[in-house]
């Protein structure tokens, strides 16, 4: 493969003991959904100074290895002219971008959705790297019900992944596969490890099927959780139920897994983590995250739209970024949420 030396770099440079991934690839509509929750207008100037804001904390390099971007986010510049992959940078995050383009029904497949978005992938990656981008991001999302995900809706959206993968790889650009197993609905834990193993099954078979190097890819799976309408479970029961299902699942030639965080709130996301990384054993995988909203919600609420918060924001990312590397060590407690 042409570009392996150059991959497993971004590798080595994204994946360590303490670091996680920051999502901020938000589509418009979601981004939108979100200012909204703040008052604020979801234009594209206030795209720019929000993301700018997030890529420009001081210090976040220490405990973030990589940030996924939109694609607007690539070609914008920080209030000093600086595109904003080279902000990141300049703290050692690595830039990546999200490359699917949305989501809808899948064919034959009642309940079921498809990812979109393989058409023109390749030269979209050549005009992305030229950008800075060094890695993707790519999501297929299961609901859960009575019959779904169907057994077609889980070989379609492992096909889309692998293809995906694969197409990332020629190019010299890492694939991060997210297959998202959603938290919709009344089922239990059990009903979700089900599903889960079901739907790893079927991605690694795929992958492996489109040759794709699993030692130049990270995976972002969803952890184990009972649905939103069903009662919660406490974290060693999803620490317990997580790491049973990778352990079916993952090869060990993965280096990373990045758990999305999938609605779960920032503080519930952080002792689930905690939780996985103090019974992780000998799991063969770094065991990290990769979560958007449960990194972001605490700094929008500071944020409010106003320049003149900037600092206040950025504090609460550093907060939140800081507790979650603790978090990929085994070493939170709770208590910490209320110190400065």
């Amino acid at each position: 493969m042409a570009f392996r030396t150059a991959m497993q770099q971004t590798i080595e440079d994204m994946v360590d003991d303490r670091r996680g991934i920051l999502a901020a690839d938000e589509s418009l509509p979601t981004i939108a959904k979100r200012f909204g929750a703040i008052g604020v207008e979801p234009t594209e100037e206030n795209r720019r100074s929000y993301r700018s804001l997030l890529l420009s904390t001081p210090g976040l390099g220490e405990y973030i290895s990589g940030v996924i971007l939109f694609e607007e986010t690539l070609g914008q510049q920080d209030e000093s002219g600086c595109m904003l992959p080279e902000v990141a940078w300049a703290q050692k995050i690595v830039p990546g971008v999200k490359v699917d383009k949305g989501k809808g029904p899948l064919p034959e497949a009642p309940g079921d959705l498809i990812t979109y978005g393989l058409d023109g992938l390749a030269e979209r990656l050549q005009h992305y790297k030229d950008q800075g981008a060094r890695f993707a991001k790519w999501r297929e999302v299961y609901p859960i019900s009575r019959h779904n995900p169907t057994l077609v809706g889980r070989l379609a959206n492992a096909e889309m992944l692998a293809r995906y993968a694969a197409v990332c790889q020629r190019e010299g650009i890492v694939p991060i596969v997210e297959p998202e197993v959603l938290m919709d609905g009344d089922h239990d834990i059990d009903r979700c490890a089900e599903v889960t193993e079901h739907v790893l099954h079927a991605v690694f078979s795929a992958l492996h099927l489109h040759r794709v190097e699993l030692e130049l890819m990270i995976l972002k799976p969803n952890m184990v959780l009972p649905g939103k309408d069903c009662r919660q479970a406490e974290p060693d029961e999803v620490a317990s139920e997580t790491l049973k299902v990778l352990r079916r699942t993952v090869p060990a030639a993965v280096p990373s897994i990045n758990f999305l965080s999938g609605g779960q709130g920032p503080e519930e996301a952080t002792l689930n983590l905690d939780a996985i990384n103090r019974l992780r054993g000998n799991a063969p995988w770094q065991l990290s995250l990769s979560y958007g909203r449960a990194l972001q919600q605490p700094v929008l609420a500071a944020w409010q739209g106003n320049a003149e918060n900037t600092a206040k924001a950025q504090q609460a990312l550093l907060k939140r970024a800081r507790l979650n590397s603790l978090a990929r060590q085994g070493r939170y407690l709770l208590e910490m949420e209320a110190e400065g």
